[in-house]
């Protein structure tokens, strides 16, 4: 047995004392002298991250949230300069949102991002769930977002659709030196059926480039992506997922790590779906092998104590931003307060260090996950605490969980 792999996960939230402050400095995100406080205290948390041995450090594609919820818009960006001051845990995100995407450029920047980490980078992957800015960025497709009360319906097959055919053609980036797609939602080269006539500089591509980009007409058929990834045949890939049998089918046949944003009893149905259908497709995975829970976490003194950082870090978020997305989350409809209703959400795990031991080893008992991500929502939640308590996690309650060794089989060469 193995220890579990920790992924800090950090998105970040703009804080404000309540949602009254917030709605009084709005557009809180548009604060540069904030966001700037924000992002430099973030390097500090992800270097002690480091120094506490975490396998990985990473954050989110979000755009366009005006009220500081989720300001992610970059995550490349944010990766290249955690390069520089990380010395040994792996950086990544997760993950990109594919249908709002070009691949060629995801493929791009990735690569570049596994060369100046030097083989410790890792690339999450996800289908896009907030419509402000999905169907705006995915216009050029009719891409639009899928939530969890349209599963099977139009938008969420579109949806799908683009996201599968994009992460494929991310393969096909990273792996092939030249590259044809005749897709339903993209094409290379483009017209496809004539190919990119007019180059100029076709004779030196024919003659330098790679066998295959251009034609006997001197037409271009075919494109190389570079650079090629340093890590061969490419980084490890990591699948968001919440609601969507059908996203665990496609994680697994692609031997991805899938990411569960979801309560224990949807993750355990999920795990052994994982299980059973990448073994239909030849990998010998285990239970818990290559999968990933997702929880917020607290440690307190005391139950008063961890409901009162549930209401000071939490709350807002969750009441104003979680609950309109997922109504699988209790709400006030549910006749409890808001606080248990964070608590009955089955993402946060907390309380004192026996209970958060105790929630832990229960949740290792039925899904022993390989990797473990957990979000503190930061910058509400203060930078002293969240290193305070990822240290507590990693020194107190991560020895107490066990995870089954790898079974050492690749999947399209990747371990």
């Amino acid at each position: 047995m193995a220890r579990p792999k920790v992924i800090l996960q950090l998105y970040p939230m703009l804080p404000a004392r309540d949602r009254a402050e917030r709605e009084r400095k709005r557009p809180l995100a548009r604060d540069g002298a904030l966001y700037h406080k924000v992002l430099h205290d973030w390097l500090d948390i992800v270097k002690a991250a480091d120094a506490m041995g975490v396998w990985g450090v990473s954050t989110i594609e979000h755009h366009l949230h005006s009220e500081g919820y989720e300001v992610g818009p970059n995550p490349g960006v944010l990766n290249a300069w955690w390069a520089a001051h990380v010395k040994r845990a792996r950086i990544g995100a997760l993950g990109y949102v594919m249908a709002a995407q070009d691949p060629i450029r995801v493929a791009e920047e990735t690569a570049i991002l596994d060369h100046i980490t030097e083989g410790r980078f890792f690339c999450g992957v996800a289908r896009g769930y907030q419509s402000r800015w999905t169907n705006i960025l995915g216009q050029f497709t009719d891409s639009v977002a899928t939530v969890s009360s349209d599963l099977g319906g139009k938008d969420d097959v579109r949806n799908r659709e683009i996201f599968e055919e994009r992460v494929g053609m991310l393969l096909k980036c990273w792996t092939e030196d030249a590259v044809e797609v005749k897709g339903s939602y993209y094409q290379i080269p483009y017209p496809h059926g004539t190919g990119v006539k007019g180059y100029p500089a076709w004779r030196s591509a024919r003659a330098a480039g790679a066998p295959g980009e251009i034609g006997a007409d001197g037409a271009v058929r075919k494109v190389s992506v570079v650079p090629k990834p340093y890590q061969s045949p490419h980084p490890p890939v990591f699948q968001a997922v919440s609601a969507s049998a059908d996203s665990i089918r496609f994680a697994a046949r692609n031997g991805f790590r899938p990411v569960y944003f979801t309560k224990l009893e949807k993750m355990e149905e999920f795990s052994h779906l994982y299980v059973k259908e990448a073994n239909q497709a030849g990998h010998p995975f285990k239970l818990g092998e290559r999968q990933c829970v997702c929880r917020w976490i607290h440690v307190a003194d005391t139950e008063k104590e961890y409901d009162e950082k549930l209401r000071r870090w939490d709350l807002d978020i969750y009441q104003n931003f979680y609950v309109p997305f997922f109504p699988q989350f209790p709400s006030e409809t549910a006749g409890l307060d808001w606080i248990q209703n964070i608590k009955d959400s089955g993402i946060f795990l907390g309380g004192t260090l026996e209970q958060l031991i105790e929630g832990w080893v229960h949740t290792y008992e039925r899904v022993p996950a390989e990797f473990i991500a957990l979000i503190w929502h930061y910058a509400q939640c203060p930078k002293e605490e969240v290193i305070r308590e990822l240290e507590v996690f990693m020194t107190k309650v991560l020895p107490h969980l066990e995870t089954p060794e790898p079974c050492g089989v690749t999947v399209g060469g990747v371990a």
